[in-house]
């Protein structure tokens, strides 16, 4: 037991069982491919139907015109609806002879007898008298003159194959068949029934062929067969009777293997086929060109040299004889033009197929992919996964279109990809699982002593439980309560009451904080520490930051407007909190900070310093929030922004221009903030130009505008400094900048 233990922990470790699994989808796509139900196949034939959409048949020559029994030809007053006379179409015939067809096929059956021949006519006509019927039955049938012009020149006539049996003379010709290989029989299309021409016909005809075209499951006619089984008789296709007829071989030659037949040929033709012994047929775009009208050849109007040396057949574009099919390049051509493109792809040798070695060339993608995508994949990251996953998709598409392209051979692309993907999406699923298992495993270890949003991180990229940190810019707050150590006098026979306040206090500006998008990184006794921008992206960091700490003093605001309404109906002593709020932007290092056994994700550098000094001396100048002039030049769209001072911090060669947040836009835009603002401004020019009396003059002008006090902290300041100055004058290089004494 041990040991098979054992075992199973190195296989896990080795391998996973999800490479097993991996291994057992690749085997059932083999069998999937094997068996090759209707859906597989289906998904295999679109995808070439698109490859003929982008890159259709180029016509390079064109061997064969259609004799068109349309819609013109049937409105003829002279010919009228079909079936016309068969003196007619032998009238056809003999003017196609004449201007030097080559073979003549036609797409349509004369199964009956033609119901105009005078025998029946003189049966059928009522008041002749018997001399006139007589003369009516000595005259030669419609089927005799039109066999006497089979005779003449070279005809295939065609027949039908369906699902009914007719009686058939065995003494009918047929044509020849040698075989070569594998009884092809057993591959070939069978149908239970043969509808042969009447007897008088297919006597006088030099071929015959099969012109039942077999549409797809989806009504596409994407393959015609070659040869086929009708009321156990093989009998080739019209089409390839006809390039029989024109070669002067007397049989065709049909070559199989166990998998099935590979080719056809008559003498200078082999034409390779599917398993089943049909044509894959290469289209090109119509091309009403080819098409000759009936009436037309019946009138002598069409010229020798659109008949002369050509192959024709006689067909119909009429809609209402019912013979329009679906191709891949059309959704709507005649019947007969198919057979023009069977013909015109056999004859420019433009023909694409399907070769029995293919399957192989499938099974071995398939096994080849699927065997690299279960040995590396696991390896890799999710964003090489994607890369390697579409390489491969690519490599397979591009196979098979190459091979398309360039040889007019149809590989499937689709097995070995939908294979692949499948194996591929198990990977990604088994990976998915697993890192949830880690990621549990890691809110369950850290859940209790890191923030929520820390902990989600963590669990997302497990990579960062590592000492260290990245450089970022990064606008940090400190906010402190002010008046703390008086207020917790008031609790000493209470801690718990101190604990509860504080609880109640600190609660709603941290949720103030995390509703701006920011991060907390501790909490300092009745102090916040929190920064913004990481560690998620966030481009308005500055913005959230101000945001937030003008929504901490609303808050706190309602917070002290419920405990003065506590205090009254307790009857107890009320003492508002305040606080204030120091924020700086600029470039600081966050990350992992501690020791190999306990660290926190927290945030280092002058810039974290500079907001913690802002923040003690934010009771100094009167307003509950300053900022570092980073922050200020990035908000001062968005916030109504007064400059205090420029200060030389403790600890710092540099001054900096500080900043107070006296609310929002619409306080910015108001003429009241405007006035202050400009007298500040006037006041601040005159301090460090060492205009003491305009500076205290832009005081007092300041004082009689200032009706809620909002600058008179600021005010009381800047007249200790001038005072302090008039007395002891600064150095004459002196900047303006005021050394802070205090940390």
């Amino acid at each position: 037991m041990k040991r098979l233990r054992a075992l199973r922990r190195w296989f896990k470790r080795k391998f996973g069982y999800a490479r097993l699994v991996c291994l057992m989808l690749l085997f059932g796509f083999a069998v999937l491919r094997v068996w090759d139900p209707h859906p597989i196949q289906e998904m295999r034939v679109r995808t070439w139907d698109n490859f003929q959409l982008l890159q259709p048949r180029v016509k390079t020559m064109r061997p064969v015109v259609i004799v068109d029994i349309d819609e013109r030809s049937l409105a003829d007053p002279r010919l009228g609806q079909w079936p016309w006379p068969r003196t007619r179409i032998a009238d056809i015939i003999t003017n196609l002879t004449k201007l030097g067809a080559v073979v003549i096929a036609f797409d349509a059956i004369f199964s009956e007898p033609d119901r105009l021949n005078p025998d029946i006519a003189a049966d059928t006509f009522r008041g002749l008298d018997e001399a006139t019927r007589e003369k009516l039955r000595s005259l030669p049938s419609n089927d005799q003159i039109f066999a006497d012009a089979i005779r003449r020149s070279r005809v295939v006539l065609g027949e039908s194959g369906g699902p009914k049996t007719h009686a058939l003379d065995v003494n009918l010709p047929v044509t020849g068949l040698a075989m070569l290989g594998e009884e092809p029989q057993p591959f070939l299309y069978q149908y239970p029934g043969l509808l042969r021409n009447v007897d008088v016909l297919e006597r006088a005809a030099a071929g015959r062929g099969l012109f039942t075209i077999r549409p797809e499951r989806d009504g596409i006619v994407r393959r015609v067969p070659m040869v086929m089984v009708a009321q156990g008789v093989t009998m080739p296709s019209l089409t390839f009777e006809m390039l029989r007829v024109a070669s002067g071989s007397s049989t065709i030659l049909i070559k199989a293997d166990k998998a099935g037949v590979q080719s056809v040929g008559v003498r200078g033709f082999t034409i390779p086929t599917d398993a089943n012994g049909q044509l894959w047929v290469h289209y090109a775009r119509r091309d009403p060109s080819i098409y000759v009208p009936a009436v037309d050849v019946l009138d002598n109007r069409v010229p020798q040299d659109r008949i002369a040396g050509k192959l024709v057949l006689v067909g119909t574009s009429a809609i209402g004889l019912n013979d329009i099919k679906t191709t891949p390049v059309s959704p709507a051509m005649p019947g007969v033009e198919i057979h023009a493109q069977v013909l015109e792809s056999a004859l420019s040798g433009a023909v694409v197929w399907q070769p029995n070695f293919g399957i192989a060339l499938e099974f071995f993608g398939a096994l080849v992919m699927g065997l690299l995508v279960i040995a590396f994949a696991p390896n890799f990251g999710p964003i090489t996964l994607v890369g390697v996953g579409t390489l491969f998709a690519t490599a397979l598409i591009g196979m098979s279109w190459f091979f398309y392209s360039q040889y007019k051979l149809l590989i499937d692309f689709t097995y070995p990809l939908i294979s692949t993907t499948a194996i591929y999406l198990t990977l990604i699923f088994a990976s998915f699982v697993r890192e949830q298992s880690q990621r549990r495993q890691i809110r369950s270890a850290f859940g209790q002593y890191l923030s929520p949003a820390l902990i989600e991180q963590l669990a997302q990229s497990p990579e960062k439980l590592v000492l260290g940190g990245e450089e970022r810019e990064m606008t940090i707050m400190f906010s402190d309560m002010r008046g703390f150590t008086s207020i917790s006098e008031t609790y000493k026979s209470d801690p718990q009451g101190l604990t509860a306040l504080m609880n109640r206090f600190l609660t709603p500006l941290t949720n103030a904080i995390l509703d701006r998008k920011g991060t907390i990184d501790k909490y300092m006794g009745d102090a916040i520490m929190a920064f913004w921008n990481a560690p998620l992206d966030d481009r308005e960091h500055q913005i959230n930051a101000c945001e937030a700490a003008l929504d901490m003093l609303e808050r706190c605001d309602d917070l002290n407007r419920a405990r003065e309404e506590e205090a009254k109906q307790d009857g107890s002593t009320y003492i508002p909190l305040n606080i204030g709020v120091g924020l700086n932007t600029g470039t600081c290092v966050v990350g992992n900070m501690g020791s190999d056994v306990r660290f926190d994700y927290s945030v280092f550098g002058d810039s974290v310093n500079l907001a913690s000094r802002l923040e003690g001396q934010s009771k100094e100048y009167g307003f509950p929030i300053i900022v570092g002039s980073k922050t200020a030049m990035a908000v001062k769209d968005r916030f109504a922004i007064l400059e205090l001072d420029f200060i030389m911090v403790k600890g710092k060669k540099e001054p900096e221009v500080i900043y107070a947040i006296a609310g929002r836009e619409d306080v910015a835009q108001s003429g009241r903030f405007q006035r202050l603002r400009n007298l500040t401004l006037e006041m601040l020019a005159c301090y460090r130009n060492r205009d003491w009396d305009g500076a205290l003059a832009a005081i007092e002008r300041g004082r009689k505008s200032d009706e809620g006090d909002a600058l008179s902290s600021l005010y009381r300041l800047y007249e200790t400094r001038i005072r302090s100055y008039k007395e002891a004058p600064p150095p004459a290089d002196w900047n303006g900048a005021y050394a802070l004494l205090t940390k």
